[in-house]
């Protein structure tokens, strides 16, 4: 692993998933904005990252159920 976590795999994904995660702090209700975001304790930004993975398996579940 290059120890830098903060990459996309797939680098024509990344403005798709700057907008899912922004779209899921909002759901949340988390202040996130583009740029820095210090000023929010990890609980708030580990809920957004968490919220995500969940969204994604989510769909990904009805990929192979064919829904």
């Amino acid at each position: 692993m290059s120890g830098k976590s903060n990459t996309t795999n797939v680098p024509e994904a990344k403005e798709a998933m700057d907008r899912f995660k922004m779209e899921v702090a909002n759901e949340l209700g988390v202040p996130l904005t583009n740029g820095y975001n210090g000023n929010l304790t990890s609980a708030q930004n580990g809920s957004v990252g968490g919220y995500m993975v969940k969204k994604m398996i989510e769909s990904y579940e009805r990929q192979l159920a064919g829904k």
